[in-house]
């Protein structure tokens, strides 16, 4: 009964101290607003910080339809992504400091070396599942709202 006891308390607590890791990554919403007045809803995942954005969706078999994960740099800088270890196609949104897409990288290369860069200095990049800026008609030009932007 006592190594029975011991043995589920060993249990919860192996999987409790699991959570902070698994509940460590912030999710918030954005909107893509399209410029024929469309306001496209996204629940994206957080890449803040060097080691997050080096994970990025690597080894991710799916994505929500409307999720996908944004990386922010402090500043506008000469971003370059690649898909090392990312076993999906992904639409790569590239987007200056006021929240305006400058680049779309569309349907990208899965398990891809190649470099792709933003093309202009960027604050961020919105990864999406591959095929969503076609079927939601998004396009440069087109603005992200978010608190990250201004």
């Amino acid at each position: 009964m006592i190594r029975r006891l011991f043995q589920s308390l060993l249990f919860v607590l192996s999987f409790a101290s699991a959570l902070p890791a698994m509940a460590a990554t912030r999710v918030d919403d954005l909107v893509i607003a399209t410029a024929d007045g469309r306001n496209l809803p996204f629940r994206v995942e957080m890449a803040l910080d060097d080691e997050s954005r080096a994970k990025g969706l690597m080894f991710r078999q799916s994505l929500a339809p409307d999720g996908g994960m944004l990386f922010l740099w402090g500043r506008p800088v000469g971003i370059v992504m690649w898909m090392k270890n990312t076993p999906i196609p992904l639409d790569m949104l590239f987007v200056d400091q006021a929240g305006v897409i400058i680049r779309i990288a569309r349907q990208t290369v899965p398990y891809s070396l190649d470099n792709i860069p933003a093309g202009a200095p960027a604050l961020g990049v919105l990864e999406v599942a591959g095929g969503t800026a076609d079927r939601l008609g998004i396009h440069a030009g087109d603005r992200m709202v978010h608190p990250a932007f201004h």
